[in-house]
């Protein structure tokens, strides 16, 4: 085919050394126009007409992958073929450069190809249940940088000559290098194995890790990083072996039981507690949390002073209701009936060793619900009725002088 170009194109009075510079020139046009034309064909109809067979059937993994771009990285591999059967019409100095070219270019090409294919594994991975609790994203990587690794060596050992054997015993030399440079991903990889077995954090969790202000749900475990969104909306990036070496707190425990655990108290003035009179006894049993506890415990108490011969005319003796002890049991009571605490869990209204601000009342429950917001409104619903009821058993909550109460003491 060349003489017979070459005879059509020195006919027209070219000279022969031009006539053969052109042949090449017209050639490579030629070459160029095919590759040109065949990777529009395929991007603009092969690939449109897979795509709408993609998207209109009903799997899903070819859709992801559509997605992902494997498809469309596979077909700029097409006009590297088309190049590289033509590369025996040049000369042996363009020919060997044009091999060259074309294979370090396809070989990247199979790069972004395999990783866009891992990519999309990935992807079809996380629609299944499993992936919460065993994600693989970690592992992906390794196998990127291994495939980059190997095609690294592929491209460079075809550039320079050499047999790509060569190079990686090369590599193996240099491991203490490698080890060095791939520290983070090594012992990522290692802390993300730990992590999974031990089922230690999943996408999705709530975790606190002090040390780096992290506060907020887990949306992503790779292999060198975990991301944590904060509840302001930070994002908290967090070295994935940092999870084994360091402590955190993972709250998933609480969201799976239902429950987010109440635990507050309100101190009481230790002045104000006393033992309850006639009159205060008479107020309790109209209180419907308290009627049955009260006639039940006076019965009690009469029994057992009756039996011992006690003086009940002195209030030390024998055995009283105090104030106190009545308004613990009411809390605990309504504790119970309320609806927005958990009943399956539990539930204590607890009397804390006394302090400087006065005698430690504690509620200790767990509500119905996780939620952040409706947690805080049981929460403040249960509190605001149980500091409102305080004065009803002649008990005064604790609080530093204000000067309010400093101008009512008569101070200036």
């Amino acid at each position: 085919m060349k003489e017979y170009v070459l005879d059509i194109l020195t006919g027209y009075g070219m000279d022969g050394e031009f006539a053969n510079y052109l042949f090449y020139i017209l050639l490579a046009a030629f070459v160029a126009l095919i590759s040109f034309t065949a990777n529009l064909i395929t991007k603009k109809v092969i690939l449109k007409l897979l795509a709408h067979y993609i998207r209109n059937n009903r799997f899903k993994w070819d859709t992801i992958m559509l997605e992902r771009r494997v498809f469309q990285r596979m077909s700029h591999i097409v006009p590297a073929i088309i190049i590289y059967a033509f590369a025996s019409a040049f000369p042996d100095s363009v020919e060997s450069k044009i091999y060259i070219g074309v294979t370090v270019y396809i070989i990247l090409m199979a790069m972004l190809v395999i990783s866009s294919f891992l990519n999309s594994v990935n992807d079809i991975y996380n629609n299944f249940e499993i992936s919460k609790t065993r994600p693989i994203k970690g592992y992906i990587q390794v196998v990127k940088i291994f495939i980059f690794v190997i095609g690294g060596v592929l491209i460079i050992a075809e550039i320079i000559g050499q047999n790509p054997l060569v190079l990686l015993g090369g590599i193996g030399a240099l491991s203490a290098v490698i080890l060095l440079i791939f520290q983070d991903a090594i012992l990522g990889l290692v802390a993300g194995i730990q992590l999974s077995s031990n089922d230690m954090v999943r996408v999705g969790d709530w975790i606190e890790m002090s040390n780096y202000g992290a506060d907020g749900y887990v949306i992503d475990i790779s292999l060198n990083t975990v991301k944590v969104q904060n509840f302001d909306k930070t994002i908290t990036t967090i070295p994935t072996y940092k999870l084994v070496s360091d402590s955190f707190k993972n709250w998933r425990g609480m969201v799976e039981t239902g429950g987010r655990r109440i635990k507050r108290s309100v101190f009481i003035d230790t002045s104000s507690i006393s033992f309850c009179t006639d009159e205060m006894i008479d107020e309790f049993k109209k209180i419907h949390y308290l009627k049955d506890y009260i006639i039940e415990r006076q019965k009690e108490i009469e029994e057992y002073n009756k039996k011992n011969d006690i003086d009940a005319s002195i209030k030390v003796n024998g055995r009283r209701l105090t104030n106190i002890g009545v308004f613990r049991v009411y809390v605990s009571n309504y504790i119970k009936n309320h609806p927005g605490i958990n009943k399956k869990m539990i539930q204590m209204v607890r009397q804390l060793p006394p302090k400087e601000y006065g005698l430690p009342i504690e509620i200790y429950a767990f509500t119905k619900t996780t939620n952040w917001v409706k947690y805080e409104s049981i929460q403040a619903d249960v509190f605001d009725h149980i500091l409102a009821v305080v004065p009803e058993f002649g008990l005064k909550v604790f609080q530093n002088p204000t000067g309010y109460d400093l101008r009512s003491f008569g101070c200036k």
